[in-house]
């Protein structure tokens, strides 16, 4: 027998052997799209990082607040930053230099510059308040250009100039006249703060002239008449090239187009199209550029565009040419080489390049088929001149099925799926059977036994019909088996494997956009619809995915009353709901009923309403009611109606306030319902299916309460108290089998200095069993069944559970915690968690954060047998543990988790910027042959035993017989 000792280090060295990651293993049984978000309007661009270099980058930042960095020639990501390290709705500020190496950006409170090859960070600078604009001064008295930030801080407008090099401050001005700060520009001599300048409603706007040197303030100007402005949105454009930058806006009716030129007093005017429903402004921003623009107006049916010029001299702007008007959205793009300005068009069927000196078309190339799926709605271009009169032309452009596609001469040349990042929910799916087989399981189910099986027999004997093609794919199947290899499915359609790793996914996003993944195929988009158009500035607030496998459809509700209906294998929508056409929805729950199982809308606080008789949940629903509180609901009958009832009520004291709650997942079999000691005894498990985690914090006293509820009867069934917690930090929570765990940031005691202590990320987990002795039942014995609601006799009051915990502390921060699912929960299960700070998913082995491990001393050899070893409250994160291998995945929110057919393997699926997903074997594979298993040399081996059998076999009868024939001696 192993010493204690040693066994304890074998135990140790066990969830390293368990998730031990094989390099073939990579983007064999995981896959990731590395995704950046959708890209904004100014926030895009193509820029040469190096000076010498002709070769150039594609830049941008997204609307979740992702900056990055694409190769051009195949759409690979070079680098990622995410600026404040969670999603947010859009806004933020880009901009780079001609000839530098190096960009700028600025989101929130910060200002960033980065390395434009590598990504790495030169200086980032926090200042208070919110960052208005930005801009790099192209001309100094410095022989470097430095970053102008404009901020509102609290309602003053102040302007900083960065050291370019090391963002220290050279010179700030701050203006205090409560204006609404808008926009900074430059020309070659001055700085322009462009501001609201009046009441709310009623603006005109004022331009403060500034001293490039010193910041100080050289002139004010205001521009335009009271009420010319109403808002921030009013104002279109600030900037353009440094010779001759201008501000514009219109008027509330879209009628006439105002442009200012910065450093003057006097204001243009144009007419616009009656019909004109959008305006946008297209300027180079090289200061060696022309000053031109163009303005591209958006119509009711389609798009135009007209071009002006500004006279240095006179500062007059007069219109040069006018293009035609064209349906469809339609996309326009500026891009300079040296004083030329090009501007590329991308209509609905071609792209179009013009100079900014004339209307004639420099060149004109055809879409491809796949370019033309989706209408562009922005996009930047680069163009290069090949000889007099040859250009080519590539053009990164956004369309309106948020997908960002590269268009080189008019031809496709890649594509990104960047409508995925910011996902808001998402559901595994089975790929469905065929509808005619649906149809015909269904119509058997509900005959007589002989009907049905006559049926069956029919229907088996139609079946020979496909035996041929069958007959024709045993060897391809057979080969794949040999070789370790995926049958590829016909016509890329999903298809159904033996081990059931090849599943659907259903992810829905904040944009109101739908998706179907294949996981089966690396994760590959099948369908994508947008049932719903989010208005701007709004997302889409999802509040539950229900799938009907048996159907094959996924039903999804909308926190605005919406709902659709659609196909999880194709996305062909069933039925919708506009929004607005039902009540709010608060939340939903998936109910069990005479029906069956069905997604159930929640209104606000709570409010249920009446439902259908077949539809009344057979269990108790918990929901949130007006002041937070949890409610337990029941459900009466009155003839075809069922009404609701509130059995029970939980409010924690007035000075806490609910932040989580974890219920159980509704795929949660149990294999035991107890745990074998080392000693041959046995803990039975608490094993309530009606529980429910609820984590409240008390902001004043720093302290957090992780209750354990019945759901049934609404009582308190365990409680634990956590002082010194950081109560502005998430916490989170989950909960299994006959377990629960719940993560935050707080104090933790020093073992040699119990006096001291120190803050960091804790876990603390509870086991739940139904005495504290060994084979002791408890009060309830060996009953079959018990109430929640009816207390027994000794004692007296509800059963509760013994509760044993263990608290650890984490080496980093984790979030969206999940628990891995089998199909029939003998696998041990294993607690999945994002790691914010390292973009990785961790699983934890059950093992490792097993509450009963032995505290202060070695284990015992019935403790070692048992599989526990000495207690360490520090949790090493093991780069072996990261399921995520070395992939960076951004931004996670949530985990979900699928069984497989077989028991070992779990499916993972993790979305928020990044998609993942993946497939783990908490307890290794111990029901399927890895791909380190030698299939040839096993065939090898029994062919040649074979061989020899029937080679040996003659001579052996033969020898038996001779042997017979020989006399005895």
């Amino acid at each position: 027998m192993l010493p204690p000792q040693l066994a304890s280090l074998l135990l140790l060295a066990l969830p390293t052997a368990v998730h031990a990651i094989f390099q073939d293993e990579v983007g064999h049984l995981d896959y990731h799209h590395e995704l950046l978000g959708v890209p904004q309007r100014d926030t895009t661009f193509f820029h040469r990082p190096r000076r010498d270099d002709k070769a150039s980058l594609l830049y941008t930042l997204s609307d979740v607040g992702v900056l990055g960095a694409i190769n051009p020639s195949n759409g690979a990501v070079m680098w990622r930053q995410f600026l404040n390290d969670n999603i947010t709705d859009g806004g933020g500020f880009v901009r780079s230099s001609d000839g530098e190496n190096w960009i700028c950006s600025a989101l929130g409170h910060s200002v960033h510059a980065w390395d434009a090859i590598s990504g790495r960070n030169r200086f980032w600078m926090d200042f208070a308040g919110e960052v208005k604009d930005l801009e790099i001064m192209e001309m100094t008295e410095k022989e470097r250009k430095d970053v102008l930030a404009l901020y509102d801080d609290g309602g003053a407008t102040v302007l900083r100039r960065l050291n370019g090099k090391d963002g220290n401050v050279v010179w700030e001005f701050k203006e205090t006249s409560k204006n609404v700060p808008l926009q900074v520009s430059t020309n070659l001599e001055k700085v322009f703060v462009v501001s609201l300048h009046g009441s709310p409603g009623a603006y005109n706007l004022r331009v403060s002239v500034l001293d490039t040197a010193t910041g100080r303030r050289v002139d004010d100007i205001i521009v335009g008449a009271k009420g010319d402005v109403h808002s921030e949105a009013g104002v279109m454009f600030v900037g353009g090239n440094s010779a001759a930058p201008i501000v514009a806006w219109t008027d509330e009716s879209r009628s006439k187009l105002r442009i200012n030129v910065l450093g003057t007093k006097t204001r243009q005017e144009f007419p616009l199209e009656d019909d004109t429903v959008g305006v946008e402004f297209h300027a180079p921003h090289l200061p060696q550029s022309l000053p031109h623009f163009l303005v591209h107006s958006q119509t009711k049916t389609g798009n135009r565009a007209s071009v002006y010029h500004i006279d240095l001299k006179s500062n007059a702007i007069t219109k040069a040419y006018e293009l035609p008007h064209l349906p469809g959205h339609g996309a326009f793009s500026t891009s300079s080489s040296g004083a030329n300005v090009f501007f590329t068009r991308i209509t609905e069927d071609e792209v179009l390049l013009t100079a900014s000196t004339s209307h004639g078309i420099l060149g004109r190339w055809p879409l491809s088929s796949g370019a033309r799926e989706g209408s562009a709605v922005h996009g930047t271009s680069e163009v290069v001149k090949k000889s007099d009169d040859t250009y080519a032309i590539r053009s990164a452009a956004v369309t309106d099925a948020d997908e960002w596609l590269m268009v080189r001469n008019g031809e496709l040349a890649w594509t990104r799926p960047e409508g995925m990042a910011g996902g808001v929910a998402a559901a595994f799916a089975e790929i469905p059977e065929s509808e005619d087989l649906a149809k015909t399981l269904e119509q058997e189910a509900h005959s007589n036994p002989l009907s049905a099986y006559i049926h069956r027999v029919g229907r088996h004997v139609n079946d020979l019909q496909h035996l041929p093609e069958y007959l024709r794919a045993v060897p391809q199947r057979l080969l794949s088996s040999i070789l370790g290899t995926e049958i590829t499915a016909k016509a890329d359609k999903p298809f159904r494997d033996n081990f059931g790793f090849h599943k659907l996914v259903i992810l829905a996003t904040r944009r109101g956009r739908l998706y179907g993944l294949d996981t089966g195929a690396n994760g590959r988009v099948l369908w994508s619809i947008k049932p719903f158009d989010i208005p701007a500035g709004e997302k889409w607030d999802v509040k539950g995915i229900h799938v009907e496998d048996q159907k094959g459809q996924a039903t999804v509700w909308g926190a605005n009353g919406e709902y659709v209906v659609v196909k999880a294998d194709t996305g062909d929508v069933i039925e919708t709901m506009p929004r607005g056409s039902r009540p709010i929805v608060q939340s939903t729950a998936l109910v069990d009923s005479p029906s069956g199982p069905w997604l159930l809308p929640i209104g606000l606080g709570g409010e249920v309403g009446d439902i259908l008789a077949s539809q009344t949940p057979k269990e108790t629903l918990v929901v949130r009611g007006v002041n937070g509180e949890l409610k337990g609901l029941t459900f009466v009958t009155k003839g075809s109606q069922s009404s609701e009832v509130t059995s029970w009520v939980f409010s924690p004291p007035k000075s806490q306030k609910i932040i989580n709650i974890a219920t159980r997942p509704s795929h949660d079999p149990i294999a035991s319902i107890g745990r074998v000691l080392g000693d041959r005894q046995v803990k039975y498990k608490y094993l309530n299916p009606n529980t429910v985690v609820v984590a409240a914090a008390d902001d004043s006293a720093s302290t957090l309460t992780v209750y354990l509820l019945d759901t049934v009867s609404g009582e308190i069934l365990s409680l634990a108290t956590h002082e010194g917690v950081d109560t502005g930090k998430p916490a989170e929570c989950a909960i299994a089998e006959n377990w629960f765990l719940c993560s935050f940031f707080g104090k933790y005691a020093i073992k040699d200095s119990p006096e001291q202590s120190l803050m960091g990320y804790q876990l603390v987990i509870s086991d739940l069993y139904e005495s504290d002795e060994p084979n002791d039942r408890g009060p309830l014995g060996d009953s079959a069944n018990f109430s929640s609601t009816d207390p027994v006799d000794v004692p007296t009051g509800p059963v509760l559970p013994s509760v044993v915990s263990q608290s650890f502390v984490l080496a980093a921060p984790i979030s969206a915690l999940q628990v891995t699912q089998t199909r029939q929960g003998i696998s041990t299960r294993q607690v999945l968690a994002y790691l914010p700070g390292t973009h990785g998913i961790i699983g934890l082995p059950r093992s490792l954060i097993e509450p009963r491990r032995p505290v202060g001393r070695d284990p015992t050899a019935a403790e070692v047998e048992e599989g526990l070893f000495k207690y360490a409250p520090v949790i090493e994160i093991d780069p072996k543990m990261v399921i995520t291998h070395e992939w960076d995945v951004l931004g996670v929110q949530k985990i979900i988790t699928s069984p497989a057919i077989v028991e070992s393997t779990s499916l993972v699926f993790a979305f928020g910027v990044d998609v993942f997903g993946t497939r783990v074997a908490p307890s290794f594979l111990f029901d399927i042959l890895g791909k380190g298993f030698n299939k040839v040399s096993l065939i090898a081996t029994v062919l040649a035993l074979t061989i020899g059998v029937v080679a040996l076999g003659p001579i052996v009868r033969k020898k038996q017989i001779n042997g017979l024939w020989q006399a005895p001696m």
